[in-house]
Order: structure tokens, then sequence, then C-alpha cells
């Protein structure tokens, strides 16, 4: 039995690997334990590692130190390919807001731990993995670390207790947050009940309207359309009892009959520039399309051609070569308008409606090979993590600071993600990864980064957590999680009138806390704080992994 004792204790790659993934399906058991309906998930993961390491298990320290690294590149990279599409759009108008006020619980969190690193004397180091900890953000820790051996490579030490000060904050930073959210349903959840009918209304719409404006008999939907600054898609024109499809060059006449998708803020200004909206509720979800009109269809039609990829929907002119009409284009779960100047993204699914042959020449055209979209481009993925290696090495001069400053390995990775999944497209670049591939990735990477800290951490682990620095942490890190919080959200629904389901979601975004959101839920009937925190969680998931890293590098 020789060789099963060298597998498990002698530290060799064989051994490294074994260990990391017998810690992780270990922690990943464990994880769907619920403790009052909560469970920590994967980050079990990493309290399976701090039990290992603690038992005395010694791994390799170069195979440990690569899978680490490994796991959180290929975590980050992958993180930023699923934000990019949505990252800048969540800058503008609507969701300007949220992100100002998520902001401000990010930056409400590094003012309190300097003021906290200044008055109680503990090592800035450790009071950034009490944060990580805090805010439950083992990414940011990551980063942290990087930034920490940059400036002094001896320092495995600081490293070390910035990943035992996390460990010890984690817990109660998914239990803060959940109770900041219970103290701000208690005050706030009652109060604003119109409100949050207002941020319904920017939602996907479907009205019918009736042509009753003298105003725009005989002209074209090209000049209506250019009348109005609003943006919305006429589907189909019901006329003398015929359903057609319209083109631009269509002219509508009296007492037409227009099927329209908008968002529900603009119903009230189509009402006026049309005449009048039908009492018809056309969003049912049980609505037969393909029954209006035996002659007319509706699918659903996938883009998976790669020459598709970046054209602006209005260039390959559809509507007026083949006489349909794309009403929706649905991206990553989200119904977006289709309007002419959007970029169409391989992934992307078109809701289309026409005649038969027409839509089946169309989904030619955008190609809707399903199949094709199971096989991710991994050539992206590779280029994109080269790259975003080589931007975290890269020396960035700032000025008042003597040593330039590195993204790491974190930062780089991340931006890179960030913009491939953004930009990719309009050069033609496909970084389209399916849901299920891409949290593929995303768990993988994290899991084994986590495994490996946990291990690398555990030696010390129970005995500093009890003694009293141990309990010292305790209370700093809650005090780090709850409030932040509490005061944002108090400012959010006091003064920024934000209702109290986007005002939970927005919290637990900017503390990308899923856990907490899966709670906040539970709350209220709709889908409003998962759409808040899709809104702000992108900048605040990229800050907050920049942010540890500046922490460190501007105040050491």
């Amino acid at each position: 039995m020789d060789w099963l004792e060298e597998a498990f204790f002698k530290p060799t790659m064989i051994q490294a690997v074994i260990l990391l993934s017998m810690v992780s399906a270990i922690g990943l058991y464990l994880g769907k334990i619920k403790i009052f309906g909560i469970s920590l998930g994967i980050t079990f993961v990493f309290f399976a590692g701090i039990l290992a390491g603690h038992l005395g298990i010694v791994v390799n320290k170069d195979m440990l130190y690569f899978a680490q690294s490994f796991g959180l590149i290929i975590f980050v990279y992958a993180l930023g390919l699923q934000v990019g599409p949505g990252f800048f759009s969540s800058l503008k108008e609507g969701g300007m807001t949220m992100n100002l006020l998520g902001l401000g619980v990010i930056v409400l969190g590094l003012l309190l731990t300097l003021v906290l690193h200044w008055t109680t004397g503990i090592a800035l180091s450790d009071m950034v993995g009490l944060l990580c900890g805090a805010v439950t953000n083992t990414p940011a820790l990551g980063a942290a670390q990087q930034a920490l051996l940059q400036i002094d490579p001896t320092n495995t030490k600081g490293v070390t207790d910035m990943a035992l000060a996390c460990a010890v904050t984690y817990p109660l930073g998914v239990v803060g947050v959940i109770l900041a959210i219970i103290l701000l349903r208690a005050i706030f959840a009652r109060k604003h009940p119109v409100e949050q009918d207002e941020h319904r209304d920017m939602t996907t719409y479907i009205a019918e309207f009736q042509v009753c404006n003298p105003a725009i008999y005989g002209m074209s939907i090209k000049e209506i359309m250019r009348l109005t600054d609003r943006h919305f898609v006429i589907s189909r024109v019901w006329r003398d009892g015929k359903v057609s499809i319209p083109t631009s060059d269509t002219k509508l006449q009296e007492h037409d009959h227009l099927l329209i998708i908008s968002v529900k803020a603009d119903v009230e200004n189509i009402k006026v520039l049309f005449g009048e909206q039908e009492n018809v509720d056309w969003n049912k979800a049980d609505i037969d399309w393909n029954a209006i009109d035996s002659q007319l269809i509706s699918r659903r039609i996938a883009v998976t051609r790669s020459r598709v990829n970046g054209v602006k929907l209005g260039s390959l002119r559809l509507r007026n070569l083949y006489g349909i009409n794309i009403t929706r284009v649905n991206r990553a779960g989200i119904d977006l308008l289709a309007s002419p100047n959007l970029r169409l993204q391989i992934g992307d699914r078109l809701t289309i409606v026409g005649e038969a042959n027409s839509v089946n020449t169309v989904g030619k055209i955008l190609g809707d090979e399903i199949q094709r979209l199971d096989n991710p481009n991994l050539l992206s993925v590779f280029i994109g993590i080269s790259l975003g290696m080589l931007l975290g090495v890269l020396p960035i001069s700032l000025p008042g600071m003597s040593t330039p400053v590195k993204l790491g390995i974190a930062g780089g990775p991340i931006i890179v993600g960030i913009l491939m999944g953004a930009f990719g497209p309009r050069l033609h670049l496909t970084t389209y990864t399916t849901m299920s591939a891409n949290l593929m990735l995303r768990q993988l990477g994290i899991i084994i980064y986590l495994a490996g800290l946990g291990i690398d951490s555990g030696a010390h682990f129970f005995e500093t957590v009890f003694r009293a620095e141990g309990l010292q942490w305790i209370g700093l890190g809650f005090v780090l999680t709850i409030v932040p919080v509490l005061i944002i959200g108090f400012i959010a629904s006091r003064f920024c009138g934000l209702d109290y389901a986007h005002n939970v979601g927005m919290l637990c975004g900017s503390m990308a806390n899923p856990m907490a959101l899966n709670y906040a839920n539970t709350t209220v009937p709709g889908d409003e704080p998962s759409v808040s925190y899709a809104t702000v969680y992108p900048l605040s998931m990229f800050i907050r992994v920049i942010s540890a890293q500046l922490l460190l590098l501007l105040f050491t």
C-alpha cells in the first residue's frame, strides 16, 4: 500500500491534483446544506480547504500557487465575458442612478477600511482581507494578494493572513446583507408602491393602437419615426380585416390597427402619435401568435453565422428585402428592441414575423444552427487570457507614485474579458459562449482557486479565530458589511426615490452577493431585485477587483 500513501502524502503533481479535487468535491457537497434557508454554495470549498490545511495536509507550493493563479485567471476572464455585453449599457440613463448608488456602497466600504486601519492599528493588508470577506468577494481577495506580492514579493505571511481575515468574516458577510435587507424591508417595503410601478414601465411591452391622428394619414412609417425620439417596432398592420407585415415604406391610413412593441413607459407618447390604444392585452404568455393570421408565422431564430456578428440590424435590410418584421432581440435572457442601430451578436435570438418562406430564408441568412452554439469558441478564450495577462503585467505610472502600478492576474483578464464581451462582435470576433459553458468556466476557476487558497491558509486558521484578534476581526468585518449597505439603502429610499425591490437588488449587486439576492427575491413577487442586481453587478464587480489592489498600492 506504499503507492496509496505516496499518492496522498508525497508532495507531487499527482498528490496536488487528487487533494484539490477531493477538497473541491467535499466542499461542493457540504455547500448544498442550508442553515435557516441560507447556504454558502461553492464558497464552502474554501472552508473545506481550510479544514484540510488545519489537519496538516501539505501540497507542493509551486503546484498550489499555479492552481490558485490559473483558477483565478479563468474565473475573472469568464466573468468579464459574461458582464461585457451589458457593461456599458448599464451606465446609461436608467441604470446610472443605481450604479452611482452601488459605487457609493463600495466607496464607503473602502473609506471605512482605511479609517479602521488608522484607528485600530491593524495592518492594511489584514483590513483588506476583512473587507473582501465582508463583501463576500474572493476574486477581490486574489487581486489584493497579487498586489501585496507586487509590493513585497517576500511577504508570504501577509498573503496568508489576508486569506485568514477573509475566511473569518465571510459567513457574516452573507448574513449581514440579509439582516440589512430585513431592516430596510421593515422601514421602506410598503412606502413606495407607485414608484415600483414606474420602474416596471421600463420592461418590454406589446400594445395595439388604432390610427386616428389625421396628421399622419398617408405618411410612411419611415416618415412617422422621424417625428418622435421614442424607439418602437410596428410588428403587424391590420387593414380591412387583413394582416400584413409593414416595411419602412408602408403608408398608414385612417383606422389601421397597429401591433407595436415598445417599453411601457413610452405607451402614452405612442398613443399621442397614433391616436388611440385598443383595450386588448397582448402581453399574456399563452397567446398563439401563429393563429393571428394563417399566412404569417412567428418564429425565434438564433444568430449563429459569424459574418453577421457585429453587423447593425438595419444594414441587413431584412424587412424591405424579405417582407418580414423583427419584433424583439433576446440577448442573454433580456429582451431588446430591434432598433436599426442594434449590433447583432452570436447567440442573439430574434423573434421574426412573416410568411413561412421568407422567415425560413432569413433563418438561413442569420444561421439558426443551434448546434453550432453548443461548441464554445475556445480560440477567443485563450487569446483573451493571453491579452489579459499582458495587460496585467504592464507597468502603469501614476502621478505621485514612485513604483508603477500593475493590474495583475485579476485586473488584466477581467478588463480584457469585458472589452472582448462588449466590443468583440464589432471586430467580427466571436466571443459567444453559452450560459452553461460560461458558468462552467467560472465555477471551475473559482473552485480551484478557493480549494488552493483554503489549503494554503488552513494551518493557522483556528488559532487565529479563537483569540482576541480573531474576535476583533469578526466585529470589524460585520461593521464593514452592514454599515455601507444600511447608509446607502437609506439614502436610496429616502432621497433617490428608489423603491424597496430595486433598492435591495442594487445593494445585493453592489456587494456581489447572490445568496442575499436569493433571499431578496423571496420578499417581493416580481423580478425587480434581479433586474437591479444585473444592472449594477458588472461595474461593481469590476470596481471591487480593481479597488482592492489600488487600496494596497496607494496606502501601503
